[in-house]
This record gives structure tokens, sequence and C-alpha cells, in this order.
């Protein structure tokens, strides 16, 4: 399954409804909606800084990730980026693939 590294930030309505539900009612709510999309979190940390959260999800597909990046996204509670992310071996693949590129100016 597709592996990817989501980073967000609470807006601030968000963050009201972080500090009404907790952290475990979050983690709840996300849970529920990767595993309804057919998905499993791997890993899920509260941080602060630029980030209020970062997430490590499998996703059957990308269109599933898109669906679920889309709807969070027109909710407004939180500003988010998602990342694929790739394994060693799909990076190994990819480097034994020859591509005809010509860097500008070469």
């Amino acid at each position: 399954m597709p592996k990817f590294l989501i980073q967000a930030s609470y807006t601030p309505e968000g963050t009201k409804g972080l500090l009404k539900e907790g952290g475990s009612g979050r983690r709840a709510a996300v849970d529920q909606v990767v595993t309804d999309m057919g998905g499993r979190v791997e890993a899920m940390y509260f941080a602060f800084g630029e980030d209020d959260l970062v997430i490590i999800v499998d996703f059957p597909d990308p269109v599933s990730m898109a669906a679920v990046s889309l709807t969070v996204k027109a909710s407004g509670a939180l500003r988010t980026r998602a990342t694929p992310l790739l394994t060693i071996d799909e990076i190994d693949e990819a480097a034994r693939q020859q591509v005809a590129f010509r860097a500008p100016g070469m």
C-alpha cells in the first residue's frame, strides 16, 4: 500500500476542537477516517512549531489519500500537506531506470 507523510497545522477553530476533544479524541477520528478508506495509521504524533500534527498512513491508492485530503482541507480546521513516501526498494528500482534528460544550458 502507498505510504504518506501528513503534516498538519490547526487553524484557530481546529485548535478549539482539539482542546475540547483532546489528543485521544482526534486520534480516534483519524483512525476512523483512514480505516473507512481501507487504510492504516502507522504513527501519529502531536508537535509544536510549524506543524501541530505529523501522521504516517498507508492508503490503498493515491486517490483515497486525495479524497481524505480534500475533505479535511474543506473543513477549514487544518492546513495539511501530504508527501508520498517511497521504500528503499522503490528508490533502487527508480535508480535503475534510464531517463533521457539534459540540464538547461548543457
